[in-house]
This record gives structure tokens, C-alpha cells and sequence, in this order.
């Protein structure tokens, strides 16, 4: 499992992550036909996201909703490893993979094949209910499968993740124990309620205390409240950085030399 000092190896001292939110590929309700249109889109916001400093990329199936619980299907695999290979092949910066709603294997396998250095996992462990059901962790798959698919690969799971409910009685510092140390996390991902949320400043320190591990900002980061959450090790920027702040918007350059300046200050 990765460590704080060798997350800082790997991507720097507390990087910024931009999200690039992929349009609605093939097969989705949404899809506007064109794969094109949306390699045409994601390239545009990678290129805002790396002219504005940050220090990789995550990129997600963010349009096709309703999401998929588990599995996706082949076209959206496809489409995704096609977008991502063209994009990165222009903005040349660490980049890691979400596939919604959870689907870690499908993500392990754009990984292998475009040369991605982590997969994010929404719920890896335990159960969460959300708008798809309820999501059981796969960590035991998912880890034995990356260690023949994609060795190299890291794990960034989600604690207790957005768009989702715990069962009742479930022990917050317990759960991210089992993350780190059951379900083997490279990285920990604390989020708020929702996309664009901030997650509370406690939430933070509960799961720095209960484990030693790298902790990334998964939702709510902006210029204004960077200091709140100085103690992490990184973030994963989207909302905040889009024009307006409207999440389906485009990504802003301005926006986002704001946010990394205000970040950079607690480096």
C-alpha cells in the first residue's frame, strides 16, 4: 500500500487532480452522437486544467446518468479508453480512471490500456445505499484482479462515499480502517454529501486519525475554503474550477490558477 511520503513521490507535495467530466458516451440516455464531440470536450478542459497548474487528471463517465450500479457495458469501456488515450496523448499529466458508478474492473482495464496511474473506486469496501441501490464492495476482486491486469496501478477508494448512505450503525473510523487495512486502499478519498459539497473539516480528521495514509479532498475544494483542509495530502478538483461553478459546465483556466494558488500556499 502506498504511504504519505510515497504519495508525495508519486505525484508531489499535496497535488491537484482536475476533473475531466466526460459527456455522454454511446449507449448512455444522453449521448449526442458524436464520440468525437466529447474527445473534442474533454481535451478542451484537460488543456484548461494542466494551462492552470494542476498536477493530474481524473477522468469519469460524469454524463451517462442514470449510472449503472456495477458493470458497464462494452460501448462505454470502448469510448472511454478511446477519449482517454486521445486526450492524454496531447496533455501529458499522472491521470487516473472512474467508472460509475463502480465499476473498479472495467476501470483496472482502461487503465492497462492507456497507462493510467490509479483507478478511483466509489464504494471498495462495505456497503452503501445510493440512487443506483444498494453497492457492495468488490475489494477483494478488484485487488486480485489489478495484480494481474495492472500491477502498478493504485486504488484511490472513497470513504463513506457522495450521493450515498451508510447503513445505520456503521462506525465511521472503523470503516476507514477496514478501507486501508482489509481492503488494502492505496489512497483514501474524503468527500461531501454530494458533487461540489465540501465534506465537514471533522470528517477529515476522524479518518486521519483513525489511519496513516495518504487522504485526498474528493468533492468541495475551492479557493475560499483550501485552509479548512491543509492537512491533506492532495484533492480532486471539479466543480469549483467549471465557469460559474456549474459542474456541466466548461473547465476555466482563471479558475483554476485561483484554486492552485490558494492551494499552493499550504504546501
Amino acid at each position: 500500500m502506498l504511504t504519505r511520503d510515497g504519495f508525495a513521490r508519486h505525484f508531489g507535495l499535496k497535488p491537484l487532480f482536475g476533473m475531466v467530466h466526460l459527456r455522454p458516451l454511446p449507449g448512455a440516455p444522453l449521448f449526442g452522437g458524436s464520440v468525437d464531440e466529447v474527445i473534442e470536450a474533454a481535451l478542451a478542459d484537460a488543456k484548461e486544467i494542466a494551462a492552470g497548474g494542476c498536477d493530474g487528471l481524473v477522468f469519469e463517465n460524469f454524463g451517462d446518468r442514470p449510472f449503472a450500479k456495477n458493470r458497464v457495458g462494452a460501448e462505454t469501456v470502448a469510448s472511454m479508453a478511446r477519449a482517454l488515450a486521445e486526450v492524454v496523448r496531447e496533455v501529458r499529466l499522472p491521470f487516473g480512471v472512474n467508472v460509475l458508478r463502480n465499476d473498479a474492473l472495467s476501470a483496472l482495464g482502461i487503465a492497462a490500456a492507456t497507462g493510467a496511474a490509479f483507478i478511483r473506486v466509489n464504494v471498495h469496501t462495505g456497503v452503501m445505499f445510493a440512487d443506483q441501490g444498494m453497492i457492495e464492495g468488490e475489494a477483494a476482486e478488484t485487488v486480485r484482479r489489478r495484480a494481474t491486469m495492472a500491477p502498478g496501478v493504485l486504488i484511490f477508494a472513497d470513504h463513506l462515499v457522495k450521493h450515498a448512505t451508510p447503513p445505520p450503525g456503521t462506525d465511521a473510523g472503523q470503516s476507514a480502517k477496514d478501507l486501508r487495512l482489509r481492503g488494502l486502499a492505496d489512497v483514501l478519498i474524503v468527500s461531501g454529501t454530494e458533487t461540489g459539497a465540501a465534506p465537514p473539516a471533522d470528517r477529515l480528521a476522524l479518518v486521519r486519525a483513525a489511519v496513516d495514509a495518504p487522504i485526498v479532498i474528493g468533492s468541495g475544494l475551492s479557493a475560499e475554503n483550501a485552509g479548512v483542509f491543509a492537512d491533506a495530502d492532495g484533492a480532486i478538483v471539479g466543480t469549483s474550477i467549471k465557469r460559474g461553478g456549474d459542474v456541466d459546465g466548461p473547465v476555466e483556466r482563471e479558475r483554476v490558477e485561483r484554486l492552485v494558488e490558494a492551494w499552493r500556499g499550504f504546501r
